[in-house]
């Protein structure tokens, strides 16, 4: 069960259906700490296991500054390279946990996306982005490198040598670039960024559950495919629908001329 509150992040409900998860660390740019990764952890392997209604997750950042500004370096500072370690499989299971949720994840960033900010952002499903959003794979300039799906979800989304050079470099890159790139979906104004993500979730809940899940699950695992692979991965995922009340009942509501009324089942 998701818990009543957590260190880091928030929860709020948008009916029954759309979840916004904000992380809660403004003071520091929302950067992720230890317990900020497992906060994510808990709350995307417990949607995965149980969704608990929801059909549609909103991640957001607190305030106007930041989405997130990556890695806690106060935190890091002295660590041992083994508490490094350690602290970076909890960010690589978290990544995974929103990477493989089986819900629909939109990101609404707010603010910068810097390193593991960006990396999170990336890992969403698609990204609607404030004018003065700004992203970065910064982890060369710090001795490191991208290490939460940096490399290959940047690259798979704006193209290999694009990706190269803003990785390589480290450098920032605007809202508006993002957006031509095809790393951002659209950009909205910071005042209605988050309710313009919630109706968006809303849209996406409105639709059968089942249905928008096996969509997703075959756009990410069919993109590893050949297109025959691929092809053949879909209609096994399209033939999990035809026995299921939804699909009787979307078929029922569009001949009766109403709504939908889909249940998951």
């Amino acid at each position: 069960m998701l818990q009543d509150s957590y260190e880091t992040i928030t929860l709020e409900w948008r009916d029954a259906h759309v979840l916004i998860v904000t992380l809660d660390r403004a003071d520091v740019s929302n950067a992720m700490n230890t317990q900020m990764g497992y906060d994510l952890m808990h709350v995307f392997e417990t949607l995965a296991l149980d969704p608990q209604g929801a059909r549609a997750v909103v991640l957001t950042g607190r305030g106007e500054k930041a989405f997130c500004g990556g890695g806690d370096l106060k935190q890091r500072r002295g660590m041992s390279d083994d508490e490094w370690g350690a602290q970076h499989l909890v960010f690589e299971r978290m990544l995974r946990a929103l990477l493989f949720c089986p819900l629909p994840v939109l990101a609404s960033v707010n603010g910068a996306a810097f390193a593991g900010g960006c990396e999170i952002a990336a890992a969403c499903d698609f990204i609607y982005a404030a004018p003065q959003a700004r992203f970065a794979l910064t982890e060369v300039t710090l001795g490191i490198m991208p290490g939460a799906g940096g490399t290959q979800n940047l690259p798979r989304a704006i193209g290999e040598r694009r990706a190269k050079e803003l990785i390589l470099t480290g450098r920032p890159f605007s809202a508006e670039e993002a957006l031509d790139w095809g790393f951002v979906n659209r950009i909205v104004e910071r005042d209605d960024l988050l309710e313009e993500t919630v109706a968006v979730a809303r849209h996406i809940a409105g639709n059968a559950p089942l249905s928008v899940r096996q969509a997703k699950q075959s756009i990410a695992r069919g993109l590893q495919m050949s297109l025959a692979d691929g092809l053949a991965f879909e209609i096994e995922a399209y033939n999990r629908l035809v026995s299921t009340k939804d699909r009787r009942e979307g078929v029922l509501a569009y001949n009766e001329k109403r709504r939908p009324v889909f249940e998951g089942r």
